[in-house]
């Protein structure tokens, strides 16, 4: 009989890991070209069981992450620029109605914001931790101003967009330096009681990156990219 110790100490199943595998795997990859991921690499690289591989693609799925094509395996489509524009238009709505609302910051708030900053400098080298402290510092921004169906809804955003972020710092000269210089632009006007400027520059910067060609991304529309 168990003890009832145990209940609740269990971690991650073999489906969530490759999950967060597949999609860490996925932000990583070119935007420009589309790639097959077939079930039997995704499970040798992730190592387990095609069964865990096999769900976490129908979660990725359903999230517009990729498309499963019988017999060819997962595609990861290219990110189109009409892509990039619609996720920063919605972008750029969700947050300017935010920080409307959060203005002037306290100084709690204030300080929560630039500790993320503090860690995003100490990962500077390092796009994925990058990108995913930039998300929570914009997620903070967000949930501060009490909305839960615009937070929901902003979550779906920022997963679209972390596959072009990533590719964006890793490649953009730069790009890092500046979004931590453009995020303290944001907290000072947000403790002077206006961060509606800073905010709209910073996201207008982020678009004008996301546009350009990223270097060495040449992979072909049906490409079948090895998992190293």
């Amino acid at each position: 009989m168990s003890s009832p110790l145990n209940v609740g100490t269990r971690g991650p199943s073999a489906q969530d890991v490759t999950y967060g595998w597949l999609k860490k795997h996925i932000s990583e990859l070119s935007r420009d070209g589309g790639v097959f991921l077939s079930e039997s690499e995704v499970a040798k690289q992730a190592g387990t069981s095609r069964t865990p591989v096999r769900e976490a693609l129908l979660r990725l799925e359903a999230e517009g992450f990729l498309q499963i094509v019988p017999k060819k395996g997962a595609f990861i489509p290219p990110i189109s620029d009409s892509e990039i524009e619609a996720v920063m238009q919605a972008r750029a709505l969700v947050e300017d109605w935010c920080i409307q609302r959060i203005v002037p910051a306290d100084a709690a708030f204030v300080a929560a914001l630039e500790g993320l900053i503090a860690e995003q400098e100490a990962v500077i080298d390092d796009p994925a931790a990058f990108i995913e402290l930039d998300r929570a510092f914009h997620r903070l921004l967000v949930r501060q101003a009490g909305n839960p169906v615009l937070a929901e809804f902003y979550e779906s955003l920022r997963e679209r967009q972390i596959r072009m972020g990533i590719r964006a710092v890793a490649s953009g000269e730069n790009r890092a330096r500046n979004v931590l210089e453009e995020h303290t632009a944001i907290v000072r006007a947000l403790a002077d009681g206006d961060a509606g400027d800073a905010l709209a520059a910073h996201l207008s910067s982020t678009l004008a990156v996301l546009r350009l060609p990223i270097r060495g991304d040449h992979a072909g529309e049906h490409s079948v990219r090895g998992l190293s």
